[in-house]
């Protein structure tokens, strides 16, 4: 079995964690279990760097020792990764005894390798980036040198330091970028750190003397008055986790085919310092570092000064943690900044999670349980449906194909189009008009289509919503396995299946939002506007109504949440529908003729909803559904696009 390690940052213990620390966590663990059902053994390691300047100042702020202020934050990212239930095989501390080991250890075999030498350094260093900058690049604002990363105030530091000899492994650096032109994903990031690199590399100081928390040299080098810079810190952390140097079980069997997940603020460390590294303990590179963008809020970047730093937990208990994973990774292309808005949350809620997956399921099942009892043959359906089969497959494997190249919203994007294909599938064979016309058998063979193309598709949701996908699977007595994975989505053979009814998948969010008045136009300006119009043959008198008379007819947007036929009548349905307040009218509706019940479930219709109510059957009808009817049929009147129930239409 094929061995590999997926990584996150280990984050920094300066503040609790933000919605970006969850995105790029989310990220690992959609990886972990792309690469697991693919049949890899896959060690997804994450943790928190707990050394430096930064913490020992922020510890001495709150009247802490730095040791119990890490253990403190350290607590809340790993409590948080559990609250996702995200599969971590390791959380790493950079205050872990065996991660101190194994950086001495490191330490010790590039200075013999003469890779380390010592020196004095005289720069500009950032506190919260925890770097010097050159002069060069520093702004002077007010005779202060400013971060060129952070743009916060630098501290002019003299002292004596342990160089790391960067600039020797230039030419290498260059040699594995030629040779691997997707090591960085998105690829143009790699472009930038060729460019970076082609302009000349300076040896890098990689110990301290201004401040005390963080790892001492090792005790041969008899120098105590040192600590490792935390950048040499914090990075070895993906090889001693793995046992490398220390006294834990060795894994670095997973270390040679490693993909890192990182923002693009730490692109320059990974991809100059961190390969440098592995090339001087000859260790291997990794096989993908691939780097995302940040996220803005509604428009605006997070900062605390601000008061927009999102907390992921707490959107996650008000929406959904499946929810809110699908957001994050549909809403943004990899590589690229993206913006963070409840409304744009709940629309994709709604129309995507509910409205594409969770009622075409429920459509299924419904249907499956009233025309074979559950019991689905696959039999027929490549007799009649071979041409809607094959392009349900060839959508998947497009879907499946994104992922390698870390376009997830890509793959998402073209896993939900398979959802849309079958919604209009169902819309174009009408299976309800099928079993009236008494065509069973392609009745069959459309149903059990829909139903082995959803099982297939189970198996890619798993990686971005694990619990939803276990769920949709359950419906056709299937779990997600590797084994599975081969038998359903590797070589979709088509299934008879046995479908068992399931809760639904999503929950529809519900927002009411005042209507906004219609605009009158005045009586002088609809004059001006009207004179010189072509005329056009007047109304019959007896057909106009005033405007004041149109103001009482309160027409609602509403969702069909339930519909059955009513006893003793082949023309009325007993429809439940949501206006937004609170409960479900109930509506009798004359439409049994042209619509089979199940079809109408999470239809969005047109209601008169101030009609005085009226008993029809027996049955008291609170409203009205408004449709059309020509020479051919009749037709609901619906919105053409997604809109909140209960809005008013004008």
């Amino acid at each position: 079995m094929q061995k590999s390690l997926i990584t996150t940052p280990i984050y920094y213990v300066n503040d609790v964690p933000h919605i970006g620390h969850a995105y790029t966590t989310l990220i690992a663990d959609t990886l972990k279990k792309y690469y697991t059902l693919q049949g890899e053994e896959v060690f997804f390691l994450t943790g928190t760097d707990e050394h430096g300047q930064k913490i020992e100042q922020s510890a001495r702020l709150r009247n802490q020792s730095p040791k119990a202020y890490a253990d403190s934050i350290s607590a809340i990212f790993k409590d948080q990764w559990d609250f996702f239930n995200l599969d971590y095989d390791g959380f790493i501390r950079t205050t872990d005894s065996e991660h101190q080991k194994c950086v001495q250890n490191a330490f010790e075999i590039m200075f013999e390798k003469g890779d380390i030498y010592k020196g004095a350094y005289s720069g500009y260093y950032c506190v919260s980036c925890e770097s010097y900058c050159a002069i060069s690049k520093a702004d002077n604002t007010n005779d202060k040198v400013l971060c060129p990363d952070c743009l916060r105030e630098t501290t002019l530091l003299e002292e004596e330091s342990y160089f790391f000899r960067l600039s020797a492994y230039e030419k290498p650096l260059l040699d594995f970028y030629a040779k691997n032109p997707e090591a960085i994903l998105p690829v143009y990031r790699k472009n930038e750190v060729t460019s970076f690199i082609e302009q000349g590399l300076l040896d890098l100081s990689i110990t301290r003397t201004s401040f005390e928390w963080g790892i001492p040299l090792p005790k041969k080098m008899n120098d105590p008055k040192h600590v490792v810079y935390v950048w040499l810190d914090a990075l070895l952390n993906y090889a001693s986790a793995l046992g490398y140097l220390n006294n834990l079980d060795n894994k670095m069997a997973h270390f040679e085919r490693a993909r890192h997940i990182v923002g693009k603020d730490i692109l320059r460390f990974h991809a100059i310092y961190w390969p440098a590294f592995l090339m001087s303990l000859n260790l291997p590179l990794f096989k993908q570092l691939c780097v995302h963008g940040w996220w803005t809020i509604e428009g605006v970047k997070m900062s605390k000064s601000l008061g927009n730093v999102l907390d992921a937990q707490k959107i996650a208990m008000e929406y959904g943690i499946e929810e809110l994973r699908y957001f994050l990774l549909r809403e943004v292309p990899f590589g690229q900044d993206g913006d963070f808005s409840k409304k744009a949350l709940i629309e994709r809620i709604n129309a995507n999670l509910n409205n594409d997956l969770g009622n075409l399921l429920n459509r299924l099942l419904g249907m499956a349980k009233k025309y074979f009892n559950h019991s689905l043959k696959s039999a027929k359906i490549t007799a009649y449906y071979s041409k809607e089969l094959e392009k349900a497959h060839q959508i998947l494997d497009n879907a499946n194909s994104f992922v390698p190249k870390m376009q997830l919203h890509k793959a998402l994007e073209e896993l939900f189009n398979v959802y849309d294909f079958l919604n209009k599938l169902i819309a174009k064979e009408e299976p309800w008009v099928l079993h009236k016309n008494n065509e069973s058998e392609k009745l069959e063979a459309l149903l059990s289509l829909i139903a082995n193309a959803l099982l297939q598709s189970s198996f890619l949701l798993y990686a971005f919503m694990p619990k939803s996908a276990a769920k949709l699977a359950s419906a056709f007595h299937a779990e997600i396995t590797p084994n599975n994975y081969e038998r359903f989505f590797k070589a979709k053979k088509l299934q008879d299946m046995i479908l068992q009814d399931t809760e639904p998948l999503f929950s529809k969010i519900e927002k009411i939002e005042k209507a906004e008045k219609a605009e009158e136009v005045p009586l002088e300006k609809e004059k001006k506007e009207k004179k010189g119009a072509k005329e056009k043959a007047p109304l019959k008198q007896e057909n106009y109504i005033s405007i004041e008379d149109f103001k009482k007819v309160e027409i609602k947007v509403g969702l069909i949440k339930e519909a059955q036929r009513i006893e003793k009548s082949n023309k009325l349905l007993r429809l439940k529908v949501d206006l937004g307040e609170g409960y479900l009218r109930q509506i009798i509706s004359g439409i049994a003729l042209d619509y089979e019940p199940e079809s109408l479930v999470g239809q969005m219709v047109c209601v008169v909803a101030n009609l005085k109510p009226a008993k029809l059957m027996g049955e008291m009808s609170e409203g009205m559904i408004l449709a059309v009817r020509d020479n051919d049929n009749l037709a609901l009147i619906s919105p053409t696009r997604e809109k909140i129930v209960g809005s008013l239409i004008s």
